[in-house]
């Protein structure tokens, strides 16, 4: 949802310091998802299985994850670095606090500015898939975070926000209007036209939507995933899982959907948003259960950075089993975005643990030790005072 005005924030002058350290390691452990025990050994930035002689053994019994994914958070919004700071120290700060987390691979489906594309390993940061700026009509997201565009100036403008994003273009579906009425912001025929534009450059669309109309209306236009799909109706998995659309459903803002249909939409639409709160963990099981692909995604922005581990916390607690959960924040996230896993010649991207996540989730939040980039992550708090 974004609405950074009313995000919780991190204690003025909070954050992350994170260090990366290079070197040669080595890892033993069962290398997730298929489990098998194997060493794996870390050189030149690049995963082998070969034996590196003169490794320093970090992990000798455990398991590895390639990584954390968070598939939906905003760096420059709710940073740690504070709404004063610089944009890119914003961006920074929220990637570090990401990265203090485990996660190694953020996507941010829409931003304020572009800032976002210049994060990554070279700067101490996650690797980041971007969609350039939020697109909205006049008046149809929060007040200057979009770019706003008229119906007939969509399609132009998804090309060119596909240009400065990598990969992704990001359209609000939904918004209330002057009345408070929650309304979709887009006919059939302009998101049809904007997914065709996105896809003539190469590029995948997704939808903020909350509106079962604004959802079918989506799918049926060609779009490659929802965000958040608070109002998902039940009879349209089978469509999803059918045309390869993937859902971030975004279960951890539940109560933040709640408290911002209380303050900015007509008392009249009330109950009809907290039914679809209610029932979105059952569908959101449903639709595992359907095989529609689940991408874990805390947006970060209306709720702090390095929350993933929460998520995927609500999404057990909804019932999708703990396999489909754990591959929603890791290597089913990864393999969707373009990134490969724990394999011959890949970047080195490891998040190691003492205990089996797909039975005990908790352990998400203590790693034994995360590899960037084939660099050691070493991470504490930022000290209150310093700014």
């Amino acid at each position: 949802m974004c609405g950074p005005a009313d995000a919780p924030r991190p204690a003025a002058g909070g954050g992350t310091i994170v260090e990366l350290v290079p070197g040669r390691y080595r890892l033993r452990g069962h290398v997730l998802p298929d489990g098998d025990l194997r060493d794996v050994y870390v050189r030149d930035g690049r995963i082998t299985f070969e034996p590196v002689p003169d490794a320093e053994t970090i992990l000798d019994g455990g398991w590895l994850l390639p990584g954390l994914v968070d598939s939906h958070a905003h760096l420059a919004l709710a940073s740690p670095a504070g709404p004063g700071a610089d944009p890119d120290e914003r961006v920074a700060a929220s990637g570090r606090a990401q990265l203090a987390a485990g996660v190694l691979l953020v996507r941010e489906p829409g931003g304020p500015d572009h800032r976002s594309r210049n994060a990554g390993p070279d700067r101490g940061l996650p690797r980041t898939v971007t969609a350039g700026r939020f697109l909205a009509p006049p008046g149809g997201y929060f007040p200057g975070l979009a770019r706003e565009v008229a119906p007939n100036g969509l399609a132009a403008a998804v090309a060119e926000e596909a240009a400065a994003g990598t990969g992704w273009v990001k359209i609000v579906g939904d918004y209330p209007d002057l009345d408070g009425r929650l309304t979709p912001n887009w006919d059939t025929t302009t998101l049809t036209a904007a997914a065709a534009a996105a896809h003539a450059a190469g590029a995948r669309i997704t939808i903020h939507a909350v509106m079962p109309e604004t959802i079918a209306a989506a799918v049926g236009a060609g779009f490659d995933a929802i965000e958040h799909g608070t109002g998902m109706p039940p009879d349209l998995l089978s469509d999803l899982a059918a045309r390869d659309i993937t859902w971030v459903p975004t279960l951890i803002i539940s109560d933040g959907i709640r408290q911002w249909a209380r303050d900015a939409m007509a008392a009249a639409d009330w109950p009809t948003i907290d039914g679809w709160v209610t029932a979105l963990p059952s569908t959101v099981a449903a639709a595992a259960r359907a095989g529609v692909r689940l991408l874990a995604g805390t947006d970060a922005g209306l709720v702090p950075h390095g929350m993933i581990a929460t998520e995927v916390g609500r999404l057990l607690h909804a019932g999708v089993p703990a396999d489909i959960a754990i591959a929603a924040a890791s290597w089913d996230a990864r393999h969707y975005l373009g990134f490969p896993g724990i394999e011959e010649g890949a970047p080195a991207d490891i998040v190691a643990l003492t205990t089996d996540p797909r039975r005990d989730a908790d352990t998400l939040t203590r790693h034994a030790a995360t590899i960037l980039d084939g660099r050691r992550v070493v991470s504490s708090p930022l000290a209150a005072h310093i700014t």
